[in-house]
């Protein structure tokens, strides 16, 4: 054999190590450190302004609007005709986040009044209107 260095005696003993393959791979290591160090550094220094990145959201107010047994109106627990009710309607319509209209309507009134008043937040131009019930059993 032929791979001793030389050694064509099977008896002797190789007592040198073998260094090629240490430099072959110590050289591709090199190699590999030197293209990915100047992609982990940035060369150009620059002192970035800090900035608070939460969102400001602005939370519409609710306006909670019932209708009693009676086609009473009521403005968050506080007796509205219809035309306290348009004009109330029209201030808030031209609010910026326009709030969110919640109508409550009694079990037992007629439903014109419930009508009634659903007309008047659309004649007002407020695009958002829920209804408010309760679970039945």
């Amino acid at each position: 054999m032929a791979f001793g260095g030389g050694l064509d005696d099977d008896t002797e003993v190789m007592n040198e190590i073998n260094m090629t393959p240490l430099v072959d791979v110590m050289l591709v290591l090199l190699i590999i450190f030197i293209i990915t160090v100047p992609v982990l550094t940035h060369s150009v220094k620059v002192d970035l302004p800090r900035a608070d990145n939460t969102p400001n959201e602005l939370k519409p107010e609710t306006v909670n609007l019932a209708v009693n047994a009676d086609g009473n109106i009521y403005w968050n627990e506080t007796q509205v005709t219809m035309e306290e009710l348009d004009a109330r309607l029209a201030t808030e319509a031209g609010k910026q986040p326009q709030p969110e209209v919640h109508i409550r309507g009694d079990r037992t009134v007629d439903y014109e009044h419930v009508i009634k008043t659903m007309a008047a937040v659309q004649r007002a131009g407020i695009l958002k209107l829920g209804f408010v019930t309760e679970p039945g059993n």
